[in-house]
């Protein structure tokens, strides 16, 4: 092909991306920010169009194909790589199996694709599509990579099928994710992408009144994603509190000592390890369990024995503790107070679910107040509420540190004050 040719071309290619870009601004004005964030570069070779975050690649012979045989499978298109990068679905890889991960991306943007009602998107729903959106949804109520991921992991489909799928489902090439400069750019262009989700966010909720409750799925799945994801190792180590523990610290000795050893034996000084030493660890934590119909036996169990193997393993806490597992549905029903790790895991293995009823978070705050004002505590520097996040929340916030750790597949977390942390497992 003919540089002349070729250029003429790309420069259709990019008059076209331009048309869609357009097209989806004044439909979706709250996303005035995501779809200006790009350039545009023919790539020869590629059979595609793809993004690393900062510019669409695009083959020019294949944008023209795509607008002749229908100009809203470029909308699409470009929605499609849009929502790729407001999910930062290219900069969260990670470990996981590529095939895998390639296909959960592609489902969870063009099912929120699918549920749009703008003319400029909207097209009629393949029997293939709706099937699957269904299995996936009776697993997660929010389709979201990481829970699809999950569900793919759990039931992946033979050979053929997966192939099916997959091709019903492409629409850019994701081989840029894999190439988009060093760790340096990618963190930077990762923020870029955060900050402008983040946005878009509060637009469907303040400026774009309402885009929001029109645009549920979209919504939904943006507020899933912007969720601040926390280490939970580093998170329990908030409720930490400094105390001398008795055992050899290596960074202090007594002067004294070190002195005598130097005049008397000339230079050999003489150390002496102190034998306290000032840590920073949790003595004082309390964990309550929502023991509603929403959460299950299984699920408490694992989220006990996640939070036991980071305490106790990570010497976390002190020797001697004070952990109170309190059982609550709408009224707190069970007080277990554990010292040691061995408590705990005899704890976890002989668990017993007490309630079963409505779900009210106040009577745990009520109750721990009460254990404050008789001296059960002598530095509470946290709780953590493990529940599925319906619920009836304290109005007044408490003298300690609060997180609401919620089922990952739930999402229900709209009720929680603003002075709580909200964590995902």
């Amino acid at each position: 092909m003919s540089t002349d040719n070729y250029t003429q071309k790309s420069n259709i290619g990019v008059r076209i991306l331009d048309s869609g870009r357009s097209s989806l601004y004044f439909a979706m004005r709250f996303m005035d920010m995501a779809l200006c964030a790009f350039e545009y570069k023919a790539a020869e070779g590629n059979r595609y169009a793809g993004t690393d975050g900062k510019a669409i690649y695009f083959a020019p012979d294949y944008l023209m194909d795509l607008y002749e045989q229908e100009v809203r499978l470029v909308n699409r298109l470009y929605l499609h790589m849009t929502l790729h990068c407001i999910y930062r679905h290219l900069f969260r890889i990670g470990g996981r199996n590529k095939r895998l991960w390639n296909l959960a991306c592609d489902i969870a943007v063009e099912s929120v694709i699918d549920g749009l009602d703008y003319s400029c998107v909207k097209m009629r729903l393949p029997a293939v599509r709706d099937a699957l959106y269904r299995r996936i949804k009776d697993s997660c109520r929010i389709l979201t990579c990481d829970l699809i991921y999950d569900y793919l992991e759990k039931n992946t489909p033979g050979e053929p099928e997966f192939t099916a799928l997959e091709n019903e489902f492409l629409a850019d090439d994701h081989e840029y994710w894999y190439h988009s400069g060093n760790s340096r750019n990618r963190s930077q262009s990762e923020q870029k992408w955060e900050d402008i989700s983040r946005k878009m966010q509060t637009s469907m909720e303040t400026v774009e009144k309402g885009a929001g409750h029109e645009n549920q799925s979209l919504y939904q799945s943006v507020e899933a994603e912007n969720r601040q994801r926390y280490d939970y190792k580093e998170f329990l180590r908030r409720f930490a509190v400094y105390r001398e523990e008795i055992q050899i610290d290596p960074d202090d000795f007594d002067y004294t000592i070190y002195t005598y050893g130097l005049s008397h034996y000339g230079n050999m000084p003489l150390i002496e390890p102190m034998e306290q030493r000032e840590v920073k660890k949790i003595q004082d934590f309390v964990i309550a369990i929502d023991t509603s119909f929403s959460c299950s036996e299984e699920q408490v169990k694992d989220f006990l024995q996640e939070t036991c193997n980071i305490l106790f393993t990570s010497e976390s806490f002190f020797q001697k503790v004070n952990i109170r597992v309190l059982q609550c549905d709408n009224r707190v029903q069970k007080d277990d107070k554990l010292k040691n790790a061995r408590e705990m895991e005899d704890y976890i293995n002989h668990l017993s679910i007490k309630g079963r009823g409505g779900t009210d978070f106040r009577p745990v705050f009520e109750y721990v107040g009460r254990l404050i004002e008789d001296g059960e505590f002598t530095n509470l520097k946290g709780l953590i509420y493990f529940t599925d996040g319906r619920g009836e929340y304290p109005k007044k916030m408490p003298p300690y540190e609060t997180a609401f750790v919620f089922l990952r597949e739930d999402h229900t977390d709209a009720g929680v004050p603003p002075w709580a942390i909200k964590l995902e497992i």
